[in-house]
């Protein structure tokens, strides 16, 4: 998790929110198909196109897992939420990031949210996002699977952190006639046995023992989950509500890190006074 810091002069009392009244809060999962957003206080997911019109044309300034027009992403995030933040509002925005390339897009994604005028920016791996969605036991070891519209990914987590991961440019949007949606469950079993291939530990073999956890629109496709099944011959554990999990899961994080000071920028009370 990364973390940027804008120091706030003073020391400030926060509550939980929707009664807090002093700061607002954003939780967004932008991918190349659709853009969820929770804003604090409201407690509504947004779930909109991820697409700008600049012009006449729609474009798509995300493309598998990638920011490609930083500035159609900005614009799309004040479109989505300029209107439904307080005036004057310098919100707490947590954003979700693939886990490959992941630095790239975290900074793209820092630039264009400062449409939004945000007081501190953190960002987490969409697969810990999905976890903390799900109440997972992050004690030990976790095998997420996130099928996406354009991208899925297969990550392993141990203590809550990125162990080892795998990713691939194909999902739920690329399925046609050129495209079964059994590729997609062999791409998902052939990078989870390149996981266990190259793990001199038996980290990933416990997770496996535990059950994937499925998240992503492809968790509710049964064509794709009954192919992962069959190839991987383990059961699997889809999210609740799974193509929503990442934004629910960097939601509770916001809500988490609202009172912390290396996010609020005040100092903790001196609990040893002299």
């Amino acid at each position: 998790m990364t973390v940027i810091r804008r120091p706030r002069a003073g020391l400030t009392r926060h509550r939980p929110w929707p009664l807090c009244r002093q700061c607002s809060g954003v939780a967004l999962d932008m991918g190349s198909a659709r853009t969820r957003a929770w804003v604090a206080g409201r407690g509504v997911v947004l779930d909109v196109p991820t697409v700008t019109f600049p012009g006449a044309a729609a474009v798509y300034p995300i493309r598998r897992g990638s920011i490609v027009d930083t500035q159609g992403t900005a614009r799309m995030l004040d479109r989505l939420l300029g209107h439904r933040l307080p005036r004057l509002a310098r919100p707490l925005v947590v954003v979700t990031a693939p886990v490959l390339d992941g630095y790239a897009y975290r900074t793209e994604a820092r630039t264009a949210v400062e449409v939004l005028r945000p007081r501190s920016v953190l960002t987490v791996p969409s697969a810990r996002a999905v976890a903390l969605a799900a109440g997972a036991d992050l004690s030990r070891p976790l095998l997420v699977v996130d099928i996406g519209a354009h991208l899925t990914e297969v990550v392993l987590l141990v203590d809550g952190a990125v162990f080892d991961a795998r990713r691939t440019a194909l999902g739920t949007g690329d399925i046609g006639d050129a495209t079964p949606s059994s590729e997609i469950g062999d791409a998902v079993a052939d990078m989870t046995t390149s996981m266990l291939r190259q793990d001199r530990t038996s980290l990933t073999v416990d997770a496996l023992g535990r059950g994937p956890l499925l998240a992503g629109g492809g968790a509710l496709r049964p064509d794709i989950t009954c192919h992962l099944t069959g190839r991987l011959h383990v059961p699997l554990r889809a999210v609740p509500a799974p193509h929503t999990a990442a934004v629910r899961g960097a939601a509770k994080l916001l809500q988490a890190a609202h009172c912390h000071p290396s996010t609020t920028g005040t100092d903790p009370p001196d609990r040893h006074p002299r």
